[in-house]
């Protein structure tokens, strides 16, 4: 039994391995290194699943970051529940094949209720006041809690907003160092985060990007010493690769200007009403599920959306399994933008009647993604004051918005999701164990499928 660091370095590539990463180019040299053929669409959740099961998403049923239940109707995204992933995940299998197998998965998406032996993950608690209250959660519960009192909360205003970057990566890093020296699991996964904020923020090549890379590469430098000092096996992934991207695609929109998409009055400001639409899409960076009533009103939205700016390609029906989509929670239609540009949720035509979690961070009220929760609206006169004065609301005990988003999407400077034209701009695949002789397709792309069984095969080799 060889014990395995599974790391997730999220939006790394094959090309950008080079002078800007000295230990991730050195490893590279050293051991396997390939491109990884994207799985569609290109997103976390989608190619997490895909790499822990060896499966496509029809098969696995993780269709993007979030979906529309087919039993309740509800728009979902960012759900954690291990039993949502349809297939053997590696470390179930793992537990089946070899005696004495024990897994550490820190902070990779469907974690909760996973068949692992210490975990954790984000995950606020959502008070009856209103109130959101940051944490995470654990399993077991003092294994999470040994940690932040060791090492602080985890620092969730870095994980995901305004203000994400280092920190929480870092703060994942010592997790993961602690970790493999006391409890000594034969596998460790661990997620990096923050590589791909900025490049979402800015695009691929501003400076901003280069030194978030820059900084992956000191922490992946960090913990190659301490598996080498272990004689732990070092396996790298990546789960898409980003794209400069500056032309938002108003799908909704498009839709609602046609008749097909129904709003309804709150005193919030206007909700999607998934209920009266006759269709509405569910947007998910560069590709979007569109859910419709019957057969006559997705014919009407094929007709409208195959036209609009921005959209490449539409898939309906049983010609989703040519996308390996053709499953019960993907869109009865499901789009896939154009290079460099990106779909958004909006669905409102007047931002007076915008939705007041429009201007928050708020992954789980959203009908979609959005990436302009990196930005804080730069039309404020004194954003600082005003995220100054709402967490003090917040001390006090007061519900409160921390209405500091942009609705300008044309900020945002890069994408995902629509898959890399060029191999080495997609995933990634590095390990310490070199490829022997048939490893590599003849094309030298690895299916983002075999994730699991390599590392399987890694666990399984002798120490």
């Amino acid at each position: 039994m060889q014990r395995v660091l599974l790391l997730n370095l999220v939006g790394l590539t094959r090309r950008l391995i080079g002078e800007h990463t000295p230990n991730l180019r050195a490893f590279s040299e050293s051991g396997a290194c390939a491109p990884m053929g994207d799985v569609w669409p290109a997103v976390t959740c989608t190619a997490q699943a895909t790499m822990l099961t060896g499966l496509s998403p029809q098969e696995h049923g993780i269709v993007g970051n979030g979906w529309l239940d087919p039993s309740s109707y509800e728009a979902r995204f960012w759900q954690q529940s291990n039993r949502l992933i349809q297939g053997e995940k590696l470390y179930e299998i793992a537990k089946q094949r070899i005696q004495g197998f024990t897994c550490a998965k820190l902070f990779w998406w469907f974690n909760m209720g996973a068949d692992v032996d210490w975990s954790i993950t984000p995950r606020p608690f959502y008070c009856a006041d209103g109130l959101k209250v940051l944490a995470t959660y654990s399993a077991p519960t003092e294994f999470g809690a040994k940690l932040e009192a060791e090492l602080g909360a985890f620092p969730f205003f870095d994980f995901w907003g305004p203000k994400s970057g280092l920190p929480s990566s870092r703060w994942i890093t010592d997790v993961t160092l602690r970790t493999m020296e006391r409890e000594r699991p034969t596998l460790t996964m661990a997620y990096l985060p923050h590589l791909d904020y900025n490049f979402q923020r800015f695009g691929p090549d501003d400076p901003r990007s280069i030194q978030a890379l820059k900084e992956l590469d000191v922490l992946f430098g960090e913990l190659l010493v301490a598996a080498r000092a272990q004689d732990v096996h070092v396996v790298a992934v990546s789960e898409y690769g980003i794209e400069k991207a500056n032309q938002p695609v108003h799908v909704n929109r498009a839709l609602r200007e046609a008749g097909l998409l129904e709003v309804r009055q709150s005193p919030r400001g206007e909700e999607l009403d998934v209920f009266a639409s006759r269709a509405f899409a569910l947007a998910d960076h560069q590709m979007a599920h569109v859910y419709t009533k019957s057969p006559e009103d997705l014919a009407s939205a094929r007709e409208l959306l195959q036209g609009l700016p921005g959209v490449e390609g539409l898939w309906s029906g049983s010609q989703r399994a040519e996308i390996g989509l053709d499953h019960e929670r993907a869109g009865d239609l499901v789009l896939r933008a154009q290079p460099g540009a990106w779909f958004t949720y909006y669905y409102w035509l007047d931002e007076r009647a915008r939705p007041d979690f429009a201007t928050t961070v708020d992954i789980h009220s959203k009908p979609g993604y959005d990436p302009c929760e990196l930005f804080v609206d730069p039309k404020l006169a004194a954003p600082t004051l005003r995220v100054v004065r709402r967490v003090l609301q917040k001390k006090l005990g007061m519900r409160y918005l921390m209405d500091v988003i942009p609705t300008d999407a044309s900020l945002v400077g890069g994408s995902h999701g629509r898959g890399a034209q060029d191999p080495l701009d997609g995933p990634v695949f590095l390990s310490s164990a070199p490829f022997q002789a048939g490893d590599l397709p003849a094309d030298g792309v690895l299916p983002m499928t075999s994730v699991r069984d390599r590392v399987l095969q890694l666990l399984s080799s002798p120490n």
